[in-house]
């Protein structure tokens, strides 16, 4: 049943310009702690000015993780939405691919997902999705932050109205479950042991439901909704409990997903982790093997091992790179017309199934493909490549300019071109600012480890000494 969004806008007028700096998009939407660069005056802001720019006639989608501050930071976008006059439909607690799905659904005009992924629980962000599903264009980034910043009229577009729908539709996440379960095409996990780390998040809305289904013999590890301990020494970011339980259980594999659920790592039998490398891999193998990978091509991003980049093009594939985020991925498989593709991190896009990251699906297809060659991924894993010794650094730099503008130290620049000369090509750095946290992350991979260790402690050291000088 329709209902008006419960959020009351006179203590927040619409139209008002919030502060120069406030809510950039970074690589994956706008992400920081709650009360400080996300509060409900922003997310109600936010939500109207998508309602100005995303195209008319479709709803608009909304979804959430299991953060405490998401009940607040929903009621604020469906507010200014509706504000817009767009018809909103909520689906809950979901993983975010759901919202995409939601949006090619329904023709819907666009999409928005309350989570902060990864971050710890006092973190808050919100995702924005186009029509057609992929996340926002930079032109539709820049003419909401246009709004926000007081750049446009808020008569544009169809103005204050006011005369916008709120609808709770938790159905659609079962639409989803459901596209998930025939994406497997009539595959089963029978007597399989299999643990899942659903980290209190998004996952815990459907993750367990979808291998049982399946009829795997599952134990499940952090599997309610808990706010206030997402991504808490648990999840992707902390496979260590995972392990653990692969281990104990005796189980064949184990999946961990992060705070919404986009994303996926594993442990094999064996406790060793299978991290997005290794899944485009195995999954790039099987589609090359059906004929389904055209070009025999797999898009990856600039943290992807030269061990797996090396060992692809030895199997007669191409790999191309990216910048870091699956954004970048999505419009190179678009424009390449690749099937495959995805980052080291474990987001993995598949133009076969919509072309969203999703944790499960990707959890679902590893499953169903070492099933299926009557294997153990452990077994797989020690056919897999054997990947360069790589280190990655967080370097803590609050000030923007400095973290963003790196290049421009002198020492630090000159310290990655010694590196990388000293490394004789069979070595590589790269460093760059995180688009969604304060730190600057400094990577260096080589075919010797005493060289990883050294450059990327050297590099750390002279980062944090000359960006965080007064």
């Amino acid at each position: 049943m329709a209902e008006s969004a419960a959020f009351s806008l006179a203590a927040f007028p619409l139209g008002t310009p919030l502060p120069q700096g406030t809510a950039a998009f970074g690589t994956d939407g706008i992400r920081g702690r709650v009360g400080q660069q996300i509060t409900p005056v922003l997310a109600l802001q936010l939500g109207y000015w998508c309602g100005q720019v995303l195209p008319q006639g479709g709803p608009i989608l909304l979804g959430s993780d299991s953060r405490s501050s998401g009940p607040m930071l929903v009621a604020a976008l469906a507010a200014g939405l509706t504000a817009a006059g767009r018809e909103v439909l909520d689906l809950g607690l979901c993983p975010t691919p759901a919202v995409p799905g939601a949006i090619r659904q329904l023709g819907g005009s666009g999409g928005l997902m309350v989570s902060a992924s990864h971050n710890p629980p006092h973190d808050n962000g919100i995702k924005v999705f186009g029509a057609c599903g992929a996340k926002l264009g930079k032109e539709q980034q820049a003419a909401i932050e246009a709004g926000l910043h007081g750049a446009v009229d808020g008569s544009c577009g169809n103005g204050f109205c006011g005369t916008g729908r709120l609808q709770q539709r938790p159905d659609l996440l079962e639409a989803y479950q459901q596209r998930l379960l025939e994406s497997v095409a009539g595959a089963r996990l029978d007597g399989c042991r299999i643990v899942l780390d659903l980290c209190w998040g998004s996952a815990s809305s459907c993750g367990e439901a979808l291998f049982r289904a399946l009829g795997a013999d599952l134990t499940v590890l952090h599997g309610e909704p808990d706010g206030r301990r997402i991504n808490q020494n648990c999840g992707s970011t902390h496979l260590e409990p995972l392990r653990a339980a692969v281990l104990e259980r005796g189980a064949a594999m184990g999946f961990a997903f992060d705070g919404d659920a986009d994303r996926m790592l594993a442990v094999d039998g064996r406790g060793r982790v299978v991290d997005g490398d290794q899944i485009l891999y195995l999954w790039g193998q099987a589609l090359m093997a059906e004929g389904a990978l055209p070009e025999n091509r797999i898009v990856a991003t600039v943290m992807s091992n030269l061990g797996f980049e090396r060992a692809w093009q030895a199997s007669g594939g191409l790999l191309e790179r990216t910048a870091v985020g699956d954004q970048y991925v999505h419009a190179a498989m678009e424009e390449l017309g690749a099937a495959l593709g995805g980052e080291q991190s474990g987001h993995i896009l598949s133009a076969r199934h919509g072309m969203s990251g999703d944790g499960l699906l990707t959890a679902l297809q590893v499953a169903t493909l070492i099933q299926a060659r009557g294997g153990s991924l452990a077994d797989w894993m020690d056919s897999s490549f054997h990947p360069y010794p790589q280190r990655l650094v967080n370097v803590t730099v609050p000030d923007k300019g400095r973290r963003t503008g790196w290049q421009s130290c002198t020492p630090l620049s000159e310290a990655v071109q010694q590196a990388e000369e000293a490394m004789h090509g069979s070595g590589r750095v790269l460093v760059r600012a995180s688009g969604t946290e304060p730190l600057l992350r400094v990577m260096v991979e080589a075919a010797e480890q005493g060289d990883v260790d050294h450059w990327s402690e050297h590099l750390a050291a002279l980062a944090d000494q000359y960006l965080n000088a007064a």
